[in-house]
Order: C-alpha cells, then structure tokens, then sequence
C-alpha cells in the first residue's frame, strides 16, 4: 500500500522527503526538479492541483474557471468533528474553498479545459462543490468547443454531503455524456488514489483513459474488500498496472511523459488536414493477376512469419500512432492493436489483427487469433471513431477467431457479429486491407468496409483449407485441393467482386521487402480514402448496404467460368 511521508527537516533551511515506497531521503529541490518522482524507485508522490497545472500547461497559459462556489452543510451533519469544521480546517490546509481546480489552457499550443480534483481537500471527496465545478468545466468546454481532461484524486463521494452528494456522479456523467454526443473528447488522468463515487462516474468515462504509475485505482478501498469478501488481495490488486492488464485503461503514463503524452494525444484529435499525402508506390491493381503461384502456395505465403504485421504497417504506413487499449470489461488482447494515427494531415482510427515475427511475439499475440476482448476493443474505437467523425483503417490477418472454451464462455460470436454491425452501420469512410490471412468471421470482423483491399499473397476465405478438408474428407491432407476450390487467392477475389482492388507485393513476397510493400498498402490507402472523405455519412452507409446486398442477389451475381482462369 502507497504510504505518503511528510517533509523531514534537517536543519533550518534544508528540507528532504522520506519516499514511501523504498524509503530514500530526497532532498527536495531535487525531488522538485524530478516532477516530485522519486529518483531512486520511480515512485509518484502526489501533488497538488496547481503543481500539477505547471507541469502540463505552456507557460502562463491557464486561466482558471470561477471558484466562488462554497459546500453548505445541508444536513447538519457531524462526526467527531461538525462538517462546517472539517471544511474550516480544509481551507485554511488548502488556500481553497473545496478540492477542485478548472480552467483553461494550452499544452503545446492545444486549448483544452483542465478540471483537477485536489486530495488534500478532505481526500478529493466529492461533493456538490466538486461535482458543480466539474459541470461547470464541461459546459465551458462544449461553449469553447475545447477537449476536456479530468484529473482524479480522490477518496470517492462525500460522506458529509449524503444523497446530494450521490447524485454529483449523475450529474457529472451526464456532462460526460454530452461532451460524447457534441464529439468533444474528454481524457481522464487517474491519479493515487481513485476510488468510489469518483472512479464509478467521471474519471472512468473518458474516451482516453491515462493514469500514473502506482496509482491505486477502483471502486471500494482494498480494507472493505478485504473486510467483505475475507480473502488476501492478489499483489498489485487496483494498481494502474492491475488495470491496464484488465482492459479498463489506455496506458499508465509517467509523469515527466504526460505532457508529450497529451500532446500528441490532442494532436491527433484535433482538425484533420483535407488532403491526404502523395502516394508514393505502386498503385492498386483493379484487374485480376496472372497467376503465378497456386492457392497453397499462396496460403504459405499469407502464413509466412517474416510477413508484416499490423504493428509493422502501423509503423512505415502512417506518421504518428496513439495506442488505446482494452475492452474497459475485461482484458486487453494483444492479438488484436487500435489506436488513434495520422495519414498525412488526416487523422484516422487503425485497427489490425496483430501476430508476431518469433515465437514470444506470437504467443504474446495468440498467434493473431484474438478472443471477445479484443473484438471488444475494436468494437470500442469503431464508437470512437463515429465520434469523432474519423475514418477507420482495418488490417486483416488472422487464422479466425480463438475458438477456445474461455472465449466462447464470454461471448465470442456476440463480439464478432457486434463488430461487423458495426461497421456497416457507422458514419465515416471505412478502408479494409487484407494483409495476410484472412480467416472466416474472425476476419470479416474487421473487414465490412466502404473499400476492400487485398495484398497479392493474402488470402481470405470462409475456412481454412485444412478445416475444409477435415470437414469434406475426414483429413486435412487434402488442403491443397480445398484451397483452388475455395477460390480463396487475391485474384479469384477481385472476380468475384469481393475485393475491390489488389496491393501488388514484391517478387518474392511481402516478406522479403516490408517497407516497399507497406509503400504500396499508403499508396492504396490514399487512393481508397480520397474519395471516400467526400461522401456524406449518410450516403456512406447507403452505398456500403447496397455493396452486401449485391452478394446472393439473383441480379448482381457474378459469371466467372473458373476454367479459363485455373492455368496454376
């Protein structure tokens, strides 16, 4: 448990503080000078409102929010000590009239509006103070049309406040709400400690969630679990790092990074520049290939490990990526990346199925097979990106889904068919690349899209050609044959009319050159999104309903006579 200690004073002048974690005496303008971290053991004391404002804001930017709002003891309640008391003591601690601080200002030229919740104040309680004050900076926000960001610190609500204290996180979620609904973003910081009324309303509601390092984070305090449930508390239980681990946050972020962290963060929501980049290597391909490889030959090569993964493309494809993580339910799956990134001077919302180039990658991504959270996620940043109004980039490459007893347990087929109504559904551009495999529904779940693109060595099928020769033949060692049958190459593809157009790869596949093949995946992506951010939403999703109703329909079904295409 986080133990705070107060200054140690040797001597008249020179004053050191006693770190809680590891024990060291730091001398304090040196801890000053470390952002209050510990230089030792990296750990986070906690820091006033206005120390904290300094640290993030441009020099002389913030301008505070009005604060002339003081609690009433509207219950005439009392402890040990009458409320009016408590309250007198914690102005007289604190130099304010109750624990919150708003604002504006700048973080590196990025206005945004700062609502910051100060524990020293009766531990950060809310009260209808604290939770006006946090309306108060929404509504400020929505007039500027400005971001929100909510630093939490805080015991929960406040006890002396009873019911009116209750509904300050009804009150304060429902500002959250509109903020959502104007497409402002709010990004919470979560600081030790965030617990009870506060964690379960505002400081979880952000479309980015932030905290430090160490922090302790939930619902009840670890002593009443402990005390309820009368079982020991697994180590690092409600840490920020618990939490990240559990899908309810984005990224634990230290201190003397948060400001770069915001920075880049609020960059990427800002204004998006009309024009995307010049493309700059080979253009899509919309007539089928020869073919110069057979349907296994290709499938071992979608399968190849050296293959670029969705972090690779990430990286060479686009000019500044955000991760976001978790399902903010239960876990934060690695096989499946998303994130907030920046193509050109337009931002964009970029979610792929995530492998691995060795064994420990794989392993740590499942092998590109991810499990309900992390359809989930997806799911989560598809609802951000409508938001936000921002086109969503997919990059398949996955065996399928995880078919396994876990998975289905937490509702595997609900996630998948989540994401592909999704998709169909939301109001911005939605561009499609099938990077490598492209298995069954695990992969449709990224792949419902206005263009769908293909790299000349992918496949995308309904089932893998072993899984259809098990199924057909009681074995799978007639793979091959069910992959020319499955129709399941680039080419084939484009025939039939479910891809749009082929990312030509290098002779000897993507493997062996990634970076000019993730040139030719920019270049196919400009092409696809240009026209695509001229359309309205509203004709987005027209046109993308009419794009599936074509498949099965009696009028709109392709001829191929397979015959004069099969010379592999």
């Amino acid at each position: 448990m986080r133990q705070e200690q107060e200054p140690v004073r040797a001597g008249q002048d020179v004053q050191w503080r006693r770190c809680g974690a590891c024990g060291a005496f730091v001398y304090g303008k040196r801890l000053d000078r470390n952002l209050k971290v510990c230089p030792e053991c990296q750990f986070h004391f906690r820091i006033s409102p206005d120390t904290r404002i300094r640290q993030l804001a441009d020099p002389d930017s913030f301008r505070p929010l009005p604060a002339d709002y003081e609690p009433r003891d509207l219950l005439a309640f009392s402890d040990s000590k009458p409320y009016p008391d408590r309250l007198r003591d914690a102005r007289a601690r604190t130099g304010r009239n109750d624990a919150l601080v708003a604002g504006e200002l700048t973080i590196e030229g990025h206005g945004l509006v700062v609502a910051a919740v100060d524990f020293s104040f009766m531990g950060g309680s809310m009260g209808a103070v604290v939770g006006e004050g946090i309306a108060a900076a929404a509504r400020h926000a929505l007039a500027r049309r400005l971001p929100l960001l909510l630093i939490a610190a805080s015991g929960g609500a406040r006890m002396q406040e009873g019911a009116v204290s209750l509904m300050q996180m009804a009150k304060t979620a429902q500002w959250v709400a509109a903020l959502r609904e104007a497409g402002l973003p709010v990004v919470n910081l979560n600081t030790d400690p965030t617990f009870g009324g506060v964690s379960a309303s505002f400081a979880m509601l952000g479309d980015v969630i932030l905290a430090e390092p160490g922090s302790l984070i939930g619902f009840a305090g670890p002593q009443v679990i402990r005390n309820t449930i009368r079982e020991e508390l697994p180590p690092g239980f409600q840490s920020a790092e618990f939490l990240l681990e559990h899908g309810m946050i984005d990224a634990v972020v230290p201190r003397e990074n948060q400001r770069e962290h915001l920075a880049r963060l609020l960059s990427l929501f800002g204004p998006s520049v009309p024009e995307l980049p010049e493309p700059g290597g080979a253009e899509p391909l919309t007539e089928p290939l020869p073919a110069l490889r057979g349907a296994r030959e290709t499938v071992a090569l979608a399968r190849n490990t050296g293959r670029p993964t969705a972090a690779d493309y990430i990286g060479y494809v686009f000019d500044a990526f955000m991760p976001l993580r978790g399902d903010r339910v239960c876990a934060d799956d690695q096989a499946l990346l998303g994130g907030i990134a920046r193509l050109g001077g337009q931002s964009v919302v970029v979610l792929g199925h995530q492998k691995g180039h060795d064994t420990a990658e794989l392993v740590r991504s499942n092998f590109g097979m991810p499990n309900p959270e992390g359809y989930r996620k997806a799911l989560r940043l598809m609802r951000l990106a409508e938001r936000f109004g921002l086109p969503v980039v997919a990059l398949v490459d996955t065996p399928g889904a995880f078919p396994g007893i876990g998975a289905e347990e937490r509702g595997q087929s609900l996630a998948i068919a989540e994401c592909i109504l999704e998709l169909s559904r939301i109001r911005v551009p939605v561009v499609s690349v099938v990077t490598g495999e492209g298995g069954s529904g695990g992969a449709l779940a990224l792949g419902v899209a206005d263009t769908v693109l293909m790299l000349q060595n992918a496949y995308y099928s309904v089932i893998s050609p072993e899984g259809c020769s098990t199924i057909l033949f009681g074995t799978a060692e007639h793979a091959g044959r069910t992959a020319d049958a499955l129709r399941l190459t680039a080419s084939d593809l484009l025939r039939l009319g479910v891809v749009d157009a082929i990312v030509p790869e290098p002779p000897d596949s993507a493997h062996s050159a990634p970076h000019p093949t993730a040139l030719n995946v920019k270049t196919a992506l400009v092409r696809a999104l240009t026209p695509l951010l001229e359309l309205p939403g509203d004709r987005l999703v027209e046109l993308r309903r009419e794009r599936y109703d074509r498949f099965g329909h009696p009028e709109h079904q392709p001829v191929v006579d397979w015959e004069d295409h099969d010379d592999h």
